[in-house]
């Protein structure tokens, strides 16, 4: 299991953080996901299979920008 946390650019409301949230834990293996508004970022946590650009991609599917992945 990893963990990583990502830096989210567009967010304005909480319903953004929301969407994120929900394109993220529909990405086969991971775990779980949670977006925080104010800090516009995210921890994110899966499986070994899930790589960073399938991260990437269910953020831009919610119309969002990955800025910075730690």
């Amino acid at each position: 299991m990893k963990k990583i946390k990502i830096t989210i650019e567009g967010m304005h409301c909480a319903s953004c953080a929301g969407n994120i949230e929900r394109s993220l834990k529909k990405v086969p293996g991971v775990k779980e996901a949670s977006v925080s508004l104010m800090l516009k970022k995210g921890n994110v946590e899966y499986e070994d299979n899930v790589t960073e650009e399938d991260i990437k991609k269910a953020v831009l599917r919610a119309g969002y920008k990955v800025s910075k992945i730690e």
